[in-house]
């Protein structure tokens, strides 16, 4: 299966791009680790992939409308 043909597919069965799926995915995730760890944003940021914090937050707010340590205080 080429990367091409399962980006499509994805895209017709989920109704988003490959790139929006992990995005989601990944901002569950932090999410997760926000509300039931005491990890700092640094951490979670890291402990997901990112090699940047700041585009970690970025990402985050962007997706959410919150930065992650106001998602976390919120909650």
């Amino acid at each position: 299966m080429s990367t091409n043909y399962f980006s499509e597919l994805l895209r017709n069965i989920r109704g988003m791009s490959m790139q929006q799926h992990i995005h989601a995915f990944v901002i569950d995730k932090a999410k997760s680790l926000l509300l039931t760890t005491n990890l700092s944003i640094s951490e979670i940021a890291y402990q997901l992939g990112f090699e940047d914090p700041g585009y970690f937050n970025r990402l985050f707010k962007n997706k959410t409308g919150q930065t992650p340590l106001e998602f976390r205080n919120m909650n």
